[in-house]
């Protein structure tokens, strides 16, 4: 076992909703942490966040920031050096379809492929690499509904988004550097969160919190018919530090869910029963589905879940708590965190 005080983590991304959150988890099980940002002006910004997230000021002491975007060779070899561990989180995701998908492919691939080879350059003991539930549950038929770790997004199917793609390609291509002479020596364990919700600490939150901003504010008239798979942030954060590690992580991926799977009007009525001050104007009647595709002709933002209307996906956390002991909260104490901290935070409109 590695000695939390004397061993350093790096965290791509440090700056992001997941990211902070794999900061936190780690210092408070003592770890030294580096975190990537694109400007050292930002530092302020995540310590302010951290702190939000119950970060003690002593704490912050074994946290340092260093330079390196997903696009640049340039400071991933200082970001990587004496580091034992590394959790490469950061990837793009946008709210809205991108113009063109290899703005989303290229950089989630690349950024990828020169993390590794900057860790094994470094004699980086594992990487934990965040995926996504996109690069599992999309481009099947549609009598499949449950999904494991066992499954693949079908990128050849012209349905599957340009995110899911992104997330797959990035995917098989870190499996394929760790399977390949290059990779030999370095080891691989991936995570794959479903919708991420969980206490926001900033601006800078998960796309999935979006909905529940929206669902707020009554900012849609209805609830679309739609179903999500939830987990939360703090959660998905821990299964990280799991993966990092325990010997049986090396060479698995985890799907990071709290089944079951949820529609809409049921998170629209979890946020009525549970917070009825704070969800007063929460819409609970269910919209048409051909409303919602006339909606997404004008908004890109619905245009970029409309693959999902009307489909029943669910997932399984049996592995990552039959391997790892992992145990995650309730869907709906995330879905109730979420709104509180939107709350709390003066990020709800009026």
């Amino acid at each position: 076992m590695e000695i939390p005080s004397q061993t350093f983590v790096l965290v791509t991304g440090g700056s992001g909703f997941l990211g902070s959150y794999c900061i936190i988890a780690l210092l408070d099980q003592g770890y030294r942490v580096r975190a990537t940002i694109r400007s050292l002006a930002k530092s302020s910004a995540v310590k302010d966040s951290l702190r939000r997230g119950g970060v003690a000021a002593p704490s912050l002491d074994r946290l340092a920031f260093v330079v390196a975007d997903l696009n640049k060779d340039e400071g991933w070899k200082e970001a990587v050096s004496g580091c034992t561990f590394i959790l490469h989180v950061a990837s793009p995701f946008p709210a809205k379809l991108p113009r063109h998908e290899n703005d989303l492919i290229i950089p989630a691939r690349d950024g990828t492929l020169r993390i590794l080879r900057a860790a094994k350059a470094a004699g980086v003991k594992r990487v934990v690499m965040t995926s996504s539930f996109a690069a599992i549950c999309y481009g099947h038929p549609a009598k499949k509904t449950k999904f494991t770790e066992e499954s693949w997004t079908d990128i050849s199917n012209p349905t599957v988004l340009p995110y899911a793609k992104s997330k797959t390609i990035a995917e098989r291509a870190a499996w394929d550097f760790i399977n390949s002479n290059e990779g030999h020596g370095l080891e691989l364990s991936v995570v794959n969160p479903v919708a991420i919700l969980g206490p926001a600490l900033s601006e800078d939150f998960s796309t999935s919190i979006i909905l529940v901003r929206r669902l707020l504010e009554g900012a849609i008239p209805g609830c679309p018919n739609m179903v999500f798979s939830i987990v939360d942030v703090r959660d998905v954060a821990v299964l990280h530090v799991l993966a990092m590690n325990n010997p049986a992580a090396a060479g698995e991926r985890f799907l990071a869910t709290s089944p079951p799977s949820m529609n809409i009007k049921e998170i629209a009525l979890t946020l009525k029963q549970r917070l009825p001050e704070l969800a007063k104007k929460t819409p609970t009647r269910t919209l048409p589905d051909f409303l919602l595709r006339i909606i997404a002709i004008w908004d890109g933002e619905v245009a970029a879940v409309m693959p999902q209307l009307g489909k029943k996906i669910d997932s399984s956390n049996e592995k990552a708590k039959r391997v790892l002991g992992w145990e995650p909260r309730s869907r709906e104490d995330a879905i109730v965190a979420t709104a509180e901290s939107l709350v709390k935070l003066g990020l709800v409109g009026t």
